[in-house]
């Protein structure tokens, strides 16, 4: 089977599982394991952020940010298709008490700044107001576009002149950064606060880094704990983690691999292939006369795996347990199961 669903499938290499073997570990609540204390210092100065707090999962990280940026009651801005609006369970509202004003960023996932200014509320005796902008870069499900850096100043610039922080979903940051020949601290020096996976491309099985400041980082820990993030010798999957922060220079090899795949499946009849930016490939089916489950279960059939995006589109994702040869076998059984 080649598994396409997620960059989160990937398992971990022998140096990962040696480094959670032998990893010093102490209470983390307690501020005592001290290789948490190294990945959150290594992770923080990757970002160009004072300091980082270890997390359990991005959506955590997402949210942990959001309470501790706002008060509840108040309005988050966010772009109508992002993954702490669309794919986090309400989290917003349940966890923060927040309300949500969207956002159409386009087709690339990023709102102007006009659009962030005819979207701020201001408080007053009747209205909460706007407490904070959240930005995504990639942007999922615009199909790993990767925002290119002044973009993501612009909207920043606009919510700082009115007041507002801004939270910065890096969830696969670097894979954006590598696609836009940048370091990573550049794609998030006008954010308040950025949440990175270490379990998407990187490699690492488990855990995310949410950074910023270092009086945000100390009041997002009190809400890590508040929603039962705070571990005890998590060094074991942070010693992994070390580790993954060592593999961005490879990404590059899974948005190789990304548009091959691509410019193979777009051969195929029937299917409209989007030229990923990074290591994600959206394929509409409609042209096939098939529902976006209906091609996933004929793929799955023949031995690969996606994941439903829409009702006509699937989404494919290169990572580090594939290579070359797996993605031209990839498109390969995709095309027969479509002539069948």
């Amino acid at each position: 089977m080649i598994d396409l669903r997620s960059d989160t499938v990937t398992k971990p290499d022998d140096a990962m599982r040696e480094a959670a073997r032998d990893a010093e570990v102490g209470d983390d609540v307690y501020g005592e394991d001290p290789t948490v204390n190294q990945l959150e210092a290594e992770a923080a100065d990757l970002v160009g952020m004072e300091d980082a707090l270890y997390v359990p999962t991005g959506t955590m990280g997402n949210q942990v940010a959001v309470r501790t940026h706002t008060d509840r009651g108040q309005e988050v801005l966010v772009e109508r298709e992002s993954h702490v609006f669309k794919w986090e369970l309400g989290g917003l509202a349940q966890l923060s008490s927040l309300q949500v004003r969207t956002l159409d960023g386009g087709e690339r996932g990023i709102p102007t700044p006009e659009q962030v200014r005819e979207g701020y509320v201001e408080e007053d005796a009747h209205r909460p107001g706007t407490g904070l902008l959240t930005l995504e870069n990639s942007h999922n499900s615009k199909g790993g576009v990767a925002v290119a850096p002044e973009k993501i100043d612009a909207a920043a610039e606009a919510a700082r002149e009115l007041g507002v922080p801004v939270h910065l979903d890096g969830a696969r940051v670097f894979n954006a950064a590598v696609a836009q020949d940048v370091s990573a601290d550049r794609m998030t020096e006008s954010v308040d606060s950025v949440m990175f996976c270490l379990s998407k491309g990187l490699g690492a099985p488990v855990g995310s880094m949410l950074a910023g400041s270092e009086e945000f980082v100390a009041r997002a820990r009190r809400n890590r704990k508040l929603f039962g993030g705070g571990m005890r010798q998590a060094g074991m999957i942070a010693g992994p983690g070390r580790l993954a922060l060592e593999n961005v220079e490879r990404l590059a090899d899974d948005h190789e691999n990304a548009r091959v795949l691509a410019e193979r499946l777009a051969d195929v009849d029937g299917l409209d292939v989007q030229d990923p930016e990074t290591n994600i490939v959206l394929v509409n089916t409609e042209g096939a006369d098939l529902l976006a489950d209906e091609f996933l279960d004929a793929c799955e059939d023949v031995g690969v795996r996606g994941t439903q995006f829409d009702t006509h589109v699937a989404r494919f994702c290169t990572h580090w347990d594939v290579d070359r040869d797996d993605v031209e076998t990839a498109a390969e059984r995709v095309a027969d199961a479509l002539d069948e």
